[in-house]
Formats: structure tokens, C-alpha cells, sequence
């Protein structure tokens, strides 16, 4: 099983936290969650994880053990031993949260955000010129996203929109996508999932890394709105009352 560090480093760029504890926790939690590092991967040493995070390696050793005790993280011990994402995300808030389903608010607000902070984003990544490797990555990640099943899907799809959150050229903007891609999530999770919907999604993310990848920013922000007002209206469709 290979260390991962490129998820990691994509949520922790972000301003010194005021709650170095907190913070890790949330870092290391959207991290997992949203599948930076995916079921079974290891995360990187302790002593590497503060050093990224800019904190004590005792708030590491911390915030690992109250993932642990959530259900989110187990050590092993040994040659290849170290910390691993467990093989199956624990469903719900093991670590807290309200229970309360989502409402048309809700949904509004993360629409809203998602049209500001998403379709820019889209709009300045394909407005960029990324390197060989950046669009390699791009590539790869349609491709896993695509390509996967009911189970991980919407951990690949956080992936992909994470990753073109990062190509926008804007550190700042990858830890407020993380925090939105949460919150979809969680909207996500109280709906049922449509193997249709599924298959529509997919193509709408060919066509707005399609437009990313030709250098098309007004086609890629198209695309991209097209994706949220489509996850919108389903959401509408289960979530709100008319």
C-alpha cells in the first residue's frame, strides 16, 4: 500500500488555524471523506504530516487518535506498518453533526456557492496553461471517476472537482471547494443514488474537462453550470416542498 501525500497537501493550504487541534481534525477529516486519500491508502509519517500542516506533532499524534477511535484511521504495526484509512468509510457523523435532513435553504445556499466558487473555477483553469503534468492528472482523474462504481463514486467525484479547484491557479480556493464539496455531499447522501444520474454526471464532466483541457474558459463555465443546475434540480426534486 503506497503512502499518499497529493491529497493531503491539496486541503492543507490554507491560513495558520486559530485551533491547531480543530483544524487538523478538519483537514485530515475532509481529506478522507472527500477521498484524497482513498479506503486503504496510507497516510504520511506523523512527523511529515505536521511539517505539511504546520503544527506539533502532538496535534497529529491527537487528531489521529480521535480518528481512530471514530472509525476513519487504524495503525499497523511493523515493517509496512503505519496509519491507514480504513477499507470502509464510516457512514453519517461519527465525530458530530446534526441529523437533521437538508431543505430547500440548504440547497439554495450550496447552489449559490457552488455557481460562484465552482463555475470560476472552471472558467480559470481552462484559462491557464497547465503543464504536461497537470493535464495528465486532469485526464486521470475523469478517467477513475468515470470509471467507478455506485461505492466510490462521489468520493471520485469530489476528487475531480477538487483537482480543478487546484488548477485554477488559486490556493485559497481549494480549502473553501473542500468545505463546499462537504456540504454537497452531505446533501448527496440523503437522496437516493440513480445509476441515470450517474451516467449523466459523467458526461457532464467529460465536456467541462474536454473545455478545460482545449483552453475553451467560457465552454468549460458553461459546462460547469450545466453540472450544478443539474445536481440542483435533482436535489429540489427529493429535498424541497412546492
Amino acid at each position: 500500500m503506497a503512502e499518499s501525500t497529493e491529497g493531503i497537501e491539496l486541503l492543507i493550504r490554507a491560513a495558520r488555524p486559530t485551533n491547531a487541534y480543530e483544524e487538523t481534525m478538519q483537514r485530515l477529516l475532509q481529506s478522507i471523506r472527500l477521498g484524497m486519500i482513498g479506503p486503504g491508502e496510507r497516510l504520511p509519517a506523523e512527523r511529515d504530516l505536521a511539517t505539511m500542516l504546520k503544527v506539533s506533532r502532538d496535534t497529529v499524534r491527537e487528531a489521529l487518535a480521535t480518528l481512530a477511535e471514530a472509525g476513519y484511521v487504524v495503525s499497523r504495526r511493523g515493517r509496512y506498518g503505519g496509519t491507514f484509512v480504513v477499507e470502509r468509510i464510516p457512514q453519517g457523523s461519527a465525530l458530530g453533526g446534526s441529523a437533521t435532513m437538508p431543505g430547500a435553504a440548504e440547497v439554495e445556499d450550496v447552489t449559490t456557492l457552488r455557481r460562484v466558487l465552482e463555475v470560476g473555477a472552471a472558467r480559470e483553469a481552462a484559462g491557464r496553461d497547465l503543464s504536461a503534468e497537470e493535464r495528465a492528472a486532469l485526464a486521470h482523474t475523469l478517467e477513475e471517476c468515470s470509471g467507478s462504481n455506485a461505492a466510490d463514486h462521489r468520493r471520485l467525484d469530489s476528487r475531480l472537482h477538487l483537482l480543478i479547484a487546484e488548477l485554477s491557479g488559486s490556493t485559497s480556493l481549494v480549502p473553501l471547494v473542500a468545505n463546499l464539496r462537504t456540504r454537497v455531499n452531505a446533501l448527496l447522501e440523503a437522496i437516493p443514488m440513480l445509476q441515470p444520474n450517474i451516467v449523466h454526471s459523467n458526461d457532464q464532466h467529460e465536456a467541462i474537462v474536454s473545455a478545460i483541457l482545449a483552453g475553451r474558459p467560457q465552454s468549460a463555465a458553461e459546462a460547469m453550470l450545466e453540472h450544478v443546475e443539474g445536481s440542483s434540480a435533482l436535489l429540489r426534486g427529493f429535498l424541497t416542498r412546492h
